[in-house]
């Protein structure tokens, strides 16, 4: 193990005195926790001030960062020869780590730990809509008296079919809450290995029959070229009287006009969208006025304290890095193309 201090950096393009979302997520709790094994260059590092930093980045060997990572160039990237590891407290790295990997240098994601709050976000989703709850608190808002109040029929928990669209970090981690209730879960993931879902406890199915079948249906694939708009109107017509589906994962995935047009033909039908395209909607949007489309704002993945999360994934692969055991969290080239 090596004992010498890491000469590390914090990096973000995001403005001062703030730096974004930086010190959010490296309170002053973690940032005396990361100052206990690395000796850190004073300022936050961005795209423009890096070059006027040359001579004090020379031995950087660690970068710390969250939303807001620059984009390095080439050229940069020249500028920091002894760089070895990003620490990234946040979730998808697609747009800066390719280059990085490239010439050898760790990059580690803390998507692992933004996964937990969007698959709770899931499964509050799931239950709750499960219940009926958005059409039954919709009713008695409009009626708005006594004369409302009347149960709705509907599936409840016990014995429903749950459909995920996607095996993803977060699709794995909505398995896992599902088994605690006593729900059939099925799933549509054209890559995963069939042995994973012993494991997970989820029926594959083709995608058209996690939508015909599902009481819920919930996306958690990436947005990639081939499942932009993989989710079309006829697949949302397709889904029993009743049922819910929720996006969490990227609304370009969805063939949004196509399913406006059905939820307008269809009041039965819901859908949660924590995501849309674009974001926000623009005014007039058919998605503000339809009363069985429940909208929020981004807000399934790290928000408020659990931010804090991502930040301890990273640091403690940090410690395990300069102790030199195995890194659990480090991406690779290979499974870049396919991450979210």
């Amino acid at each position: 193990m090596d004992t010498r201090p890491t000469r590390a950096a914090y990096f973000s393009d995001a403005a001062a005195p703030s730096h974004g979302h930086l010190w959010q997520v490296f309170d002053e709790q973690r940032r005396k926790r990361i100052e206990a094994s690395a000796s850190l260059v004073a300022d936050v590092i961005g795209s423009k001030n890096l070059a006027e930093r040359t001579e004090g980045l020379a031995d950087l060997e660690a970068v710390f960062a969250t939303w807001g990572m620059p984009v390095l160039s080439a050229g940069q990237l020249d500028l920091l020869p002894s760089l070895k590891a990003v620490f990234y407290a946040a979730g998808s790295v697609r747009h800066f780590a390719g280059p990085l990997l490239e010439r050898g240098i760790i990059v580690v994601s803390g998507a692992d730990a933004n996964a937990v709050p969007v698959a709770e976000y899931t499964l509050a989703a799931v239950l709750f809509s499960l219940k009926r709850g958005w059409s039954q608190a919709l009713a008695l808002r409009q009626g708005k008296g006594p004369g409302a109040w009347s149960r709705q029929p509907m599936t409840g928990a016990y014995g429903s079919v749950i459909g995920l669209i996607g095996l993803s970090m977060v699709g794995r981690k909505v398995c896992r809450l599902l088994r605690n209730f006593d729900l059939k879960v099925i799933a549509y993931d054209p890559v995963i290995d069939p042995r994973e879902t012993d494991e997970l406890d989820v029926e594959l199915c083709p995608l058209e029959e996690v939508f015909a079948r599902g009481d819920v249906v919930s996306l958690h694939a990436p947005l990639l070229p081939g499942t932009r708009g993989m989710i079309t109107g006829a697949m949302i017509e397709s889904m029993k009287a009743g049922s819910t589906f929720i996006n969490t994962a990227r609304g370009a995935i969805v063939a949004e006009e196509e399913m406006v047009a059905v939820l307008r033909r269809r009041p039965d039908l819901w859908a949660v969208l924590d995501v849309t395209d674009p974001e926000p909607p623009p005014a007039g949007s058919g998605l503000y006025e339809l009363p069985n489309v429940i909208l929020t704002p981004h807000i399934a993945g790290s928000m408020g304290g659990e931010v804090k999360r991502m930040a301890d994934l990273v640091i403690a692969e940090f410690e395990a890095w300069r102790a030199g055991r195995l890194l659990r969290h480090a991406v690779s080239l290979k499974d870049l193309p396919t991450m979210a």
